[in-house]
């Protein structure tokens, strides 16, 4: 195996000044967790670069975990050499004859960061890229378009040569920025918001409402196979799930609340338990997968009254996005063929035929007069089941069927 080490960069990192240190660390900690069990790894740190030397592991037993880490610029397999330009040119050659896939054309680009070497960096690359093309009958040079560029870094402890910038996920290492809970339903928008959330260095919970039996267990098994594509990103490759029991509550809206209502009061029941539940956790925020004008619920004049009833922040990740760019990023992830299993969840299975798309939030106040609510959120908030879900294990649960949803009445 010629690649000897991988190389990481860091991404918005760089930017944080003072902080940087504490960022680093935690990206650090991170990436030493998802390669636990790999003991013949070691690790390089300086003060702008993250080696991880590999010591005969295979390096794609590494990369598919980097591919994972939030606050990566991007990351190379490299192979280090001495700082002399005949081993220099020895190594580009031989790593340029290992590609799986033969390049045609190629450049050469050299950043030398040790000004005691003799040469320039533009010298290095026509004499690198001079040596290749007397040592191979395939190669030509492409400085706009190459198949393939070969990086060389000269630096004070070894000279380290790479053939690929892999692309890392960018945002900032998880946990960095606290804790947030996050309300999923199953579909397709809620876990994108748990992703985009976990790249912004928020770690997550996550709650789900359900209803049985007018829910059927699969719909709880759907939230909890979108939350282990979900945990594959948290630092400690879990996440727990709050499994709210909110069939009791749910009839009592139903029963007391006009219809056209319903909806807008079934989700301030909502935020009142997900704060409640948040705060048990010492959580300061909560997430969503709601975007703009999407439902009837999100309208703004819906997420205004829906707010009302808590002062928590509530982060809306693709609250601008259409659902055509949600999707996409669903399908990166891998959790939209999950997302579209045909098992309904509590918000869609009681949806009321003419939903309020402009509710009053004085109205709100006023049907809610109409049953004992409080009573019936703090029995949620007690009775809550917690999952913890792992990356890589599926929990499969009793299959049972839903009631229909005309016994209700």
């Amino acid at each position: 195996m010629i690649y000897d080490r991988i190389l990481v960069r860091y991404g918005e990192l760089s930017i944080k000044g003072k902080n940087r240190k504490y960022f680093k660390n935690a990206l650090h900690k991170i990436i030493r967790r998802k390669l636990r069990g790999l003991d013949q790894l070691k690790y390089e740190v300086t003060r702008d670069r993250f080696y991880i030397i590999l010591n005969g592991t295979a390096p794609e037993l590494v990369t598919e975990q980097l591919d994972k880490v939030f606050g990566l610029q991007s990351y190379s397999l490299a192979a280090r050499c001495e700082n002399e330009i005949d081993a220099i040119k020895a190594l580009a050659l031989e790593i340029i004859n290992e590609q799986p896939k033969v390049p045609t054309t190629f450049k050469v680009e050299t950043k030398r960061s040790d000004k005691q070497f003799p040469m320039q960096s533009g010298e290095i690359s026509r004499g690198v890229g001079a040596h290749l093309l007397i040592n191979t009958d395939h190669l030509s040079v492409d400085v706009h378009n190459p198949d393939m560029t070969v990086f060389v870094e000269v630096r004070r402890e070894g000279t380290f040569i790479m053939a690929d910038h892999i692309k890392g996920l960018g945002g900032f290492p998880v946990g960095i920025s606290g804790k947030g809970l996050l309300m999923i339903s199953g579909g397709i928008d809620s876990p994108v918001a748990g992703y985009l959330m976990q790249k912004r260095g928020v770690e997550i919970e996550a709650i789900h409402f359900a209803s049985p039996p007018y829910t059927s267990v699969r719909s709880k098994q759907k939230v909890l196979d979108l939350m282990e594509k979900n945990a594959h990103y948290a630092p400690v490759d879990s996440i727990d799930v709050h499994v709210v029991p909110f069939t009791e509550l749910q009839t009592a809206i139903y029963e007391n609340i006009p219809s056209s209502y319903t909806m807008t009061v079934m989700r301030r029941m909502m935020y009142r338990i997900a704060e409640g539940i948040a705060k048990k956790r010492e959580i300061l925020v909560l997430a969503n997968g709601e975007s703009l004008g999407q439902v009837a619920s999100q309208t703004l004049a819906s997420m205004y009254a829906i707010n009302a009833v808590t002062n928590m922040p509530i982060i809306r990740p693709v609250a601008t996005l259409d659902k055509n760019e949600i999707i996409e990023i669903a399908k990166q992830i891998d959790t939209y063929d999950i997302s579209i299993r045909p098992y309904e969840d509590c918000c869609t299975v009681f949806v009321p035929e003419h939903p309020a798309t402009n509710p009053s939030l004085e109205k709100c106040i006023e049907f809610e007069q109409n049953f004992d609510f409080e009573s019936l959120v703090q029995k949620c908030i007690d009775n809550t089941e917690i999952i913890t879900v792992h990356a890589g294990e599926i929990i499969e649960l009793e299959d049972n069927t839903a009631c229909p949803l005309n016994d209700l009445f």
